[in-house]
């Protein structure tokens, strides 16, 4: 009984690696991204494009464990969330009022460190953002402002 129970649940996983979600990855960076539309210096980029853009922008950069579903289906899920409230890929394309409120929006997420995800950073240890990064950002954001 163990062993047809086993060997159902690998078939099972076996046939779930056939269901695929789309992927995030646009091969160039839209004219009304967030990095180029600012005019931020190549460290804020770096500390954006590390902690922040896989999941809201149009540009995804999957580790090997998003290949394998279930897992596959949880980061897509995530993305597809993150880019609903956020896709930097499309920042000129918010009305003012909108991209203020963003504004704030991210400076509160960070103060508060509840971006990058807890959940994120175990897998992204390079997405951790020191204090003193944290608070460049910070800085950054509000002279946007």
């Amino acid at each position: 009984m163990v062993k047809k129970i086993v060997k159902l649940v690998v078939l099972l996983f076996i046939l779930i690696q056939f269901y695929r979600p789309s992927k995030n990855i646009s091969t160039e960076v839209s004219a009304a991204d967030f990095l180029k539309i600012t005019n931020a210096n190549e460290s804020v980029s770096t500390m954006f494009k590390t902690s922040c853009y896989d999941c809201h922008s149009n540009n995804t950069e999957y580790p090997w464990y998003a290949e394998v579903a279930p897992i596959s289906w949880m980061v897509a899920h995530h993305v597809d969330e993150g880019k609903e409230e956020l896709n930097f890929s499309e920042w000129n394309t918010f009305s003012q009022k909108r991209k203020e409120k963003k504004l704030d929006e991210m400076i509160e997420m960070l103060e508060e460190r509840e971006m990058p995800l807890k959940t994120y950073l175990p897998m992204h240890s390079e997405a951790k953002l020191s204090d003193a990064q944290n608070q460049k950002l910070i800085d950054w954001i509000k002279s946007l402002q």
